[in-house]
């Protein structure tokens, strides 16, 4: 038996895997391991499931190489399929520089693939083309906390201190569905006396266990938050002497709120004056408020003056560094977090050094034995990188590793095109994806419980998933073929197969960087249950909880930022008169690839969930076939008509094609986050459903 960890959310639950002989193969059995404290045995039904991919008939077992005359796939050997992937890589290389290469990278990779995927992009290519999904995942909280805090921890605090608050404010999650084991702290937390605040366009199953639900239209959080530190001012609640001893342009902010009453935040948002009023008072009268914000705050156009909006709710009431209180962001995907600490986005370098920081640059350059002038600078964000491929001055190849971009890009009909134009697309992935059916070459990879490797959860906890079983044969792991392809293409830098010697060299990487892993070892994580970073040395105890004496900038102050509502990019008119937003169910993960392939979950397919309002106005039933449309693509799919959404609101859940065929690009101009959860729509009736009896 091995402890190990769950291959999906941010949560990264302790399970132990017991391998057992079965017709066809080893069975991966998931039992539980309640040692673990994120989640003390609890599993959610994909928790539970993990190992049916193991053996699966649609697993990739050998590298298939495309014959661009007829279109079809073949299987090649390991050699010939990586000779031919430096070879196109050189000829492009060759005609049109170093960034005619890219790289796409994924928040589900570990710690020592995203490392050495960064380094293999900037030593081996010479390309600042790099970027990763996780850019759509917490990109806007990170770019807000480094602004306010002066460092990005998704939460600066373990999860369980939720069940210590008095009250907690969630923005934008539906953490009882998506990330079930979490719920029970928030079931805690009322057990105990707590209160919960949930604001959601939808009645959710975390919004069922709320106090006080807030309904907002899409796109409109900011102004909620706006409205609430305005009442707060105005009540004489927030703390003066913290606001004086540990932030600095609080006074801009709180002149910038003025206007925010109640009656303006209702005619923007849909929330009644009354209620933004209970809420101001409750969170007025409590010591400990925590603040979380998720996906639903923070994937628009605006996420980033979102998430410093509710910032500043947290600093005005000055929890931000008290015990069980303070602000913080609940990462969505596995490796969310490490995986752009340690060199997957554009602008990064290990721990979370900033590519443009001479300073940084040298160090980095130093471990890794190359010049810092040969570093490339900054290159494009995920979906500003995915629109240039193949277009004049934009990446003419791309290597893509644990990402299903044709699934999850917005406006994935354009990215779809962008990855068709290019002249080499290499994917490699364990099953054929959506995006692995488009390349050139597909390779054959591990999947989580068949290579080891550490994972940073929501919690900035550095944890170690340990192999519980051998790769089928004809599978490699990410790091041999980053090894692989650097040696074809002439570069000299160590590119380690072994995932504890690639963590070693991570580790002195990310030495005295705001993500500093230099004191953490896989045997330091066995011993300790994991280890949170900040951990500069093998003496230093690791650092559960930040900001208690200081924040991570120049004089340790925060800083209030000013921000206002601008609104959504996209806003309803008479042709697409709806707000349409997206986001997950309980049995599926990302894209699908994975989950939709297991059978004990339940797959029911892409829906469309609408009011019995919205319904009536379209002569919809439940169950009946309905089209989506946007100004970027369409969608058919069945009605769910619920009285728990919004009437002026429609939600598609994006596990599957279709949903981001329909969602906006615009960016947010600081994280470069696209706004996936709010854009104009229109609904019609397509066919009526079978009806029981009917003739």
């Amino acid at each position: 038996m091995t402890d190990t960890h769950c291959p999906y959310c941010s949560l990264q639950c302790g399970m132990t895997l017991a391998p057992r002989r079965a017709r066809g193969g080893a069975v991966l059995e998931v039992r539980a391991r309640p040692d673990f404290p994120v989640n003390e045995g609890a599993l959610c039904r994909k928790g539970w499931t993990a190992g049916g991919l193991r053996g699966h008939r649609e697993r990739l077992t050998t590298p298939l190489v495309r014959d661009r005359a007829t279109g079809e796939l073949s299987a090649v050997g390991w050699d010939e399929a990586l000779d031919l992937v430096a070879e196109r890589i050189t000829e492009l290389r060759t005609a049109s520089g170093d960034d005619s290469v890219a790289v796409f990278g994924g928040g589900g990779l570990t710690n020592e693939k995203a490392y050495l995927l960064g380094k293999f992009a900037r030593v081996a290519l010479g390309t600042s083309q790099i970027d990763y999904n996780g850019r759509w995942c917490m990109s806007s909280a990170a770019s807000a906390a480094n602004q306010a805090f002066g460092v990005d921890r998704g939460l600066p605090f373990p999860l369980s201190d939720v069940e210590q608050a008095d009250v907690v404010v969630l923005v934008g999650s539906n953490l009882a569905e998506t990330m079930p084991p979490a719920a029970r702290h928030l079931d805690r937390l009322r057990e105990r006396g707590g209160r919960l605040v949930v604001i959601d366009p939808r009645l959710t199953t975390t919004g069922e266990r709320a106090d006080h639900l807030l309904q907002p239209v899409p796109g409109t959080d900011l102004p909620v938050a706006l409205g609430l530190l305005h009442l707060l001012d105005a009540a004489g609640a927030l703390d003066e002497e913290y606001l004086a001893e540990r932030t600095t342009g609080f006074d801009d902010v709180r002149r910038s709120v003025a206007g925010w009453w109640p009656e303006r935040v209702e005619r923007v948002s849909g929330i009644a004056a009354d209620d933004l009023r209970a809420v101001a008072a409750l969170l007025a009268g409590s010591e400990r408020v925590m603040v979380l914000t998720a996906r639903g705050a923070e994937q628009h156009s605006q996420g980033t003056a979102t998430v410093l909006a509710w910032i500043n709710v947290a600093l005005g009431l000055g929890m931000c560094g008290k015990p069980f209180a303070g602000y913080g962001c609940l990462t969505g995907q596995g490796n969310g977090q490490g995986g752009r600490e340690h060199g997957q986005k554009s602008d990064q370098l290990p721990g979370y050094r900033m590519i443009d920081d001479p300073a940084a640059r040298a160090h980095v350059a130093g471990v890794w034995g190359v010049d810092p002038d040969s570093l490339p600078g900054p290159g494009r964000s995920a979906y500003e990188l995915l629109d240039a491929l193949g277009t004049d001055g934009g990446p003419r190849g791309l290597l893509v590793h644990g990402s299903n971009i044709v699934v999850s890009a917005p406006h994935a009909t354009q990215v779809t095109k962008r990855l068709e134009s290019l002249d080499l697309l290499v994917v490699a992935d364990i099953v054929m994806s959506e995006t692995a059916a488009l390349a050139d070459v597909v390779l054959p990879v591990t999947q989580w419980a068949e290579e080891s490797g550490t994972m940073t959860n929501l919690e900035g906890r550095v944890i170690l998933r340990e192999q519980a079983v051998a790769p089928p044969e004809g599978v490699r792991s990410d790091l041999d073929v980053i090894a692989g392809l650097a040696s074809r293409l002439g570069c000299d830098a160590s590119f380690p197969l072994d995932p504890e010697e690639a963590f070693a060299e991570l580790a002195l990487a990310s030495a005295g960087g705001r993500a500093d892993y230099a004191g953490i070892t896989y045997d330091r994580i066995r011993a300790e249950q994991g280890v949170f970073w900040p951990c500069p040395d093998r003496d230093h105890p690791g650092t559960p909880r930040l900001f208690a004496d200081e924040f991570a900038t120049a004089d340790g102050r925060a800083r209030a930022r000013v921000v206002d509502h601008a609104g959504a990019a996209e806003q309803p008119d008479a042709d697409y008169p709806v707000h349409l937003t997206t986001g997950r169910v309980l049995a599926q993960y990302q894209s699908g690839a994975q989950t939709r392939r297991i059978t004990d979950l339940v797959d029911e397919g892409v829906f469309v969930e609408l009011h019995p309002m919205l319904a009536g106005r379209i002569g919809a039933r439940d169950g009946d076939q309905v089209e989506v449309s946007t100004r970027r693509g369409a969608l058919k799919a069945s009605a769910r008509v619920v009285s728990t959404i919004r009437p002026d609101t429609i939600f598609v859940p994006f596990h599957w094609v279709g949903a981001n065929r329909l969602t906006n690009d615009a960016l947010d101009p600081m994280s470069r986050m696209p706004e996936f959860k709010v854009c104009a729509a229109a609904i019609r009736t397509v066919a009526p459903a079978q009806r029981v009896g009917a003739s």
